[in-house]
């Protein structure tokens, strides 16, 4: 392996190889629910298993319909779960120690990846440890940020620790930014290797734009519409976008605002906001067309681990204002393909909306640049990244 600077960007090389790997993936959350960690896992999973590997998959059932889905060159093993608490469309698997062990002493997998750290992935790492099988793992939700939007604040340091030595126990654990990676080094993490998200940028694409789509939500060519794409909830700091809303709207900019996606914080949001349009739960063929027919994505979280909404919403040619963190920090150039906000302070957002409404072009500039900021990011590549950890893990594995 060795490193390169891309556009700034410092980014991991890795070597493919062909042989074949039998990979058991454990998360807790997969398609059709819709957020970040089933999407961009699926796609991951998907493409190494058209690179031949075999792949079995486990996961809580998501109702008593899902008999589960098999491609060619994949099993799937189907447990309880029960539903999450604020979010019962998803489902926290069981412990199932003894029924993996069982499972993998039947058919032993080379590497067992574990995407989420709940029970199921805590049994996973527990029944891999039984048998010596080869982990790694993600991290990509930041639950210890998420605790103080839930009244439960106090459970940030145990919260910590609970996912410190949960991945300490792995060989290796992917994080998606840099940022990330040196945050999570300070708090005693080990073995952490930079993997970044990818898009599709085959479907997330300028061309999708929709001039019926904008003139069903009462936008012209005069009209700014502005974006939020993801889940519907408290630590998301939605609210913020409300304000910038209100704030543009006071000052006579012509703008509508369009919220995609669904969750908790729906009926307040609706509640504060009346005009906005609510377009609900997308596929992602409709999420293209929402991102490319939008003028700002606006992006105020704080909360998270990486962002793939960022990164859709420039393969999409929208430009994107948030803080200067997470994906933000490494996909966006300030006042280039987007807007960075330093530090967190809300006026400070506010402010920086009102400050490119001012300036005549300075969305359709910003908008010459995002597609073309975000080649890097292809899913092939990161597969490839992914596979040579893979095997880097196997390979270390072998001489214990």
């Amino acid at each position: 392996m060795d490193t390169t600077h891309t556009d700034g960007l410092l980014v991991e090389n890795f070597e493919p190889t062909d042989a074949p790997m039998r990979i058991a993936v454990v998360t807790e959350t997969w398609p059709p629910e819709v957020n970040g960690v089933a999407l961009t896992l699926s796609k991951l999973v998907h493409l190494l298993s058209q690179r031949n590997h075999t792949i079995q998959l486990i996961r809580p059932r998501q109702d008593k319909n899902d008999t589960g889905s098999s491609p060619a060159g994949w099993t799937e093993i189907l447990l309880r779960g029960l539903p999450i608490p604020r979010y019962p469309q998803l489902k926290l698997g069981m412990p199932s120690k003894k029924t993996l062990i069982k499972a993998w002493r039947h058919k032993r997998p080379d590497l067992i990846h574990i995407a989420t750290e709940g029970p199921l992935g805590w049994s996973a790492l527990q029944a891999a440890q039984v048998l010596r099988l080869p982990v790694t793992s993600d991290f990509r939700t930041n639950f210890a940020s998420y605790s103080k939007h839930y009244g439960v604040g106090w459970l940030s340091k145990s919260i910590m620790a609970y996912l410190r030595k949960f991945h300490n126990r792995t060989s290796c654990t992917m994080v998606p930014t840099y940022a990330l990676k040196s945050q999570l080094q300070a708090c005693g993490f080990d073995n952490l290797r930079v993997v970044a998200r990818g898009v599709d940028t085959q479907l997330f694409r300028p061309e999708q734009r929709n001039t019926a789509l904008r003139q069903s939500w009462g936008a012209d060519d005069n009209t700014m519409v502005l974006l939020s794409a993801g889940r519907l909830a408290v630590e998301k700091n939605l609210d913020l976008i409300v304000a910038t809303d209100e704030a543009l709207r006071r000052k006579g900019r012509q703008v509508k605002l369009v919220f995609a996606g669904d969750g908790p914080y729906r009926s307040h949001l609706q509640a504060r906001c009346p005009h906005a349009v609510f377009v609900g739960m997308c596929t992602h063929a409709q999420l293209a067309e929402l991102y490319a027919s939008a003028d700002l994505f606006l992006f105020p979280s704080l909360t998270e681990t990486f962002g793939n909404v960022t990164l859709e919403a420039l393969a999409s040619g929208t430009p994107v204002l948030a803080f200067d963190c997470a994906a933000a920090s490494e996909l966006i150039k300030d006042a280039h393909n987007g807007w960075l906000v330093q530090g967190e302070d809300p006026q400070s957002y506010v402010n920086k909306a009102l400050e490119i409404t001012q300036i005549p072009g300075a969305l359709q500039q910003a908008r010459q640049h995002t597609q073309s900021s975000i080649r890097q990011w292809d899913w092939q590549e990161i597969t490839t990244q992914v596979e040579a950890i893979f095997r880097t893990t196997l390979s270390s594995a072998a001489k214990l």
